[in-house]
Parts: C-alpha cells; sequence; structure tokens
C-alpha cells in the first residue's frame, strides 16, 4: 500500500501550495494532463491553470507533462504553456518519469509527480522515489478503462489514506 500512499492529497492543481514545493526543495514537476490540468479529451485549459503554471516558472520550478494520451493533444498543451511534453508515456512504466526528469534536468529528491490516478501517476512516481500529489479528478468524465480502475482506487484510497491520517 505504501507505493500507493501520496505523499499529497488534494482537490485540485490549484491548491497545491507553490511555496510547499519551493521548501521541499523541488525543481521539477512531472504532471498528467488528463482530469488533472485540463478535463478528459477537451483542448480547453482554463485561466487559472496557465496562472498556476506561469506562477511555478516565476518560482524557478520546471514542469513537463507526462500523459499516456495521444502525441498531438499532449503537445499541444505543452506548447501552449511552454513546457515539454510527453505522450503515449506508458504510466507507471518508469521510462517515462526518467524521460521527463532528464529534459527538467532534475533528479529524484528534486522531483515530484501530480496526477489524478494512483495506479499511473503515484505509483509511477513512488517506484522512483519521487514525492507524489494526488488530485481529485477534474470532471467524472473519462475513459471507460479508468472509470473502472476508480472502484479500485476508491478501496485503496480508504485503505491508506482515510485510515491512517488525511494527508
Amino acid at each position: 500500500m505504501l507505493f500507493l500512499k501520496p505523499d499529497l492529497y488534494v482537490d485540485s492543481i490549484l491548491d497545491i501550495p507553490i511555496d510547499l514545493l519551493v521548501e521541499s526543495k523541488i525543481k521539477g514537476l512531472i504532471v498528467d494532463l488528463d482530469n488533472t490540468i485540463t478535463e478528459w479529451n477537451s483542448p480547453e485549459l482554463k485561466k487559472e491553470i496557465f496562472e498556476w503554471f506561469a506562477h511555478l516558472k516565476i518560482k524557478q520550478i520546471n514542469a513537463c507533462i507526462a500523459s499516456n494520451n495521444s502525441h498531438s493533444r499532449v503537445s499541444h498543451i505543452g506548447q501552449y504553456l511552454g513546457i515539454p511534453a510527453i505522450s503515449k508515456a506508458g504510466k507507471p512504466r518508469r521510462r517515462s518519469f526518467l524521460q521527463a526528469m532528464k529534459l527538467l534536468n532534475t533528479l529524484p529528491e528534486s522531483t515530484a509527480v501530480i496526477g489524478d490516478q494512483l495506479f499511473t501517476d503515484i505509483l509511477g512516481g513512488k517506484r522512483l522515489g519521487l514525492y507524489t500529489i494526488l488530485v481529485k479528478p477534474l470532471n467524472p468524465r473519462e475513459f471507460i478503462g479508468t472509470r473502472l480502475m476508480r472502484q479500485l482506487e476508491k478501496i485503496v484510497l480508504k485503505k491508506c489514506i482515510f485510515k491512517e491520517d488525511k494527508l
């Protein structure tokens, strides 16, 4: 269960205190796309999300999108935010996380992962010793396979988070 317990659990990426990341010496963020910064398969990026990423740059924290989604979708959002983007990431495999850290020029101890799924984002980050941040999905509309995994996630979340402490 420790490989599935996020270090921080928040409602939205906007609830992640950037100053906490700075204090924790986080220099790079590997960020999921669907239901983390955009709704599933939506090309729209809300103004508040764009501003949050702009604030990261001011605080000298670099970010990289790592998504299992298609190249055109992922690269479009990456270009809009002015950050690198890795598509068809194959999370939770290590390859994309290592590739992102190389792009960010960071080590595991200075890298955090932000995502909405325990079995891809959090598990992948934990396997490399990264700081992990779980956000609640932006919208219940999502890929059918993800919807099925959400049922398992609910069970795990109850056991590894709410039973011990609320992050």
